[in-house]
């Protein structure tokens, strides 16, 4: 039972509507953009869902980038919406590689949208938003990232990237609410949504918070905001700009090196050999042929750790080491590495976990 007061989530106050405004403003500079930022009043997830809807009409070509299943399921909403969908799939938990999506581009004569996750928290990858971001504007295509896990673990740039759409979630490496989420969205993005049918009302309807929101001067939400999500982002920022953000996305790269330098160290390869194609959210390693991975995770869990299966088609073959938000410290990392190490061991692995610790140590050290 937990020791918390639960009495202290009921009756919260009424978030004030002169609050919404600079909060979206809070969110823009975390992302370094003038685009519009509107709240979906949801886990980002729909939010996703919201953007494609929005976005597909029949005769759009777009170009998807599936890193997982979120990818997926971004193009399925893409489809549903009349789009003709490419999908550009990567290796079963591996970053996209940019020469895939280019070698996909030089295929079509047209191409509207393209679309992409960032950072994969459920997988560990990275995504190139560089590489992908300069081959949508090669096409003059519509640039849309899913950077739900990546804000506050890496650097976003919206405007220097040119990113046109992008969807942010606080419930990952800003430690914050999963039940509001927002979405920045450029003008030339806007002039799509403009030409695109009009699902409002609905809460998958971009314009309709447009309308309702941007253009009635960013007062009162329409319909009925949970107070209670709003303050709690509102804290999270708070946390975030105390701490700064570009110190928080520092403390998560940390955390990324030395969970990787500790599997190394037990004498285990990560899951994405390559660093720079590794998300600093969570560091995945594999599941060493032999082994059972829920024996492995059970193992972890009596000691105090939980370390999360693969997600997808790759569940079984690996399992993710979360260093996400406040967990992106010391402590958690070699707790994490240990745990993972010592379960390994127990199912007859030979590792290092002396070895691991003094990496793990090593890099902390180092800063």
């Amino acid at each position: 039972m937990s020791s918390f007061d639960l009495r202290l989530l009921l009756d919260p106050p009424r978030y004030p509507a002169n609050r919404y405004a600079p909060l979206a403003d809070r969110i823009k500079r975390l992302l370094a953009t003038h685009a519009n930022v509107v709240f979906v009043q949801a886990e980002a997830i729909l939010a996703l869902e919201a953007v494609a809807i929005s976005i597909a009409r029949p005769g759009r070509v777009a170009v998807n980038v599936v890193t997982s299943p979120y990818g997926a399921w971004f193009g399925t909403w893409l489809s549903r919406g009349g789009a003709g969908v490419h999908q550009v799939s990567a290796a079963p938990g591996q970053p996209i590689d940019a020469a895939a999506v280019s070698a996909c581009l030089e295929r079509l004569p047209q191409v509207d949208i393209i679309a992409a996750v960032h950072a994969e928290s459920s997988n560990g990858a990275l995504n190139p938003l560089a590489e992908l971001a300069a081959l949508a504007r090669s096409r003059d295509a519509l640039f849309v990232v899913d950077a739900v896990a990546s804000v506050g673990g890496h650097p976003i740039d919206f405007d220097q990237h040119g990113i046109d759409i992008a969807v942010i979630g606080a419930q990952k490496a800003l430690a914050g609410p999963a039940g509001v989420s927002g979405v920045a969205v450029s003008a030339r993005a806007w002039a799509h949504i403009a030409a695109s049918p009009d699902v409002a009302p609905s809460s998958l309807s971009l314009m309709d918070l447009k309308r309702n929101w941007l253009e009635r001067g960013r007062l009162a939400l329409p319909g009925m905001p949970p107070p209670l999500e709003f303050w709690a982002l509102e804290a999270a920022l708070d946390r975030v700009e105390a701490e700064g953000i570009e110190h928080v996305i520092a403390r998560h790269r940390q955390a990324a090196r030395a969970s990787r330098a500790g599997l190394r160290a037990l004498g285990i390869e990560p899951w994405i050999a390559r660093d720079e194609a590794a998300s600093a959210l969570v560091t995945s390693a594999p599941v060493p042929t032999g082994v059972d991975a829920h024996t492995l995770i059970a193992d972890a869990a009596r000691m105090g750790v939980e370390l999360a299966p693969g997600y997808g088609e790759i569940e079984g073959r690996l399992v993710r080491l979360d260093h996400t938000g406040t967990r992106a410290k010391f402590d958690a990392v070699l707790a994490n590495v240990t745990a993972y190490g010592t379960a390994l061991e127990r199912q007859r692995v030979d590792v290092d976990i002396g070895a691991a610790a003094r990496a793990v140590n090593d890099v902390y050290a180092a800063r």
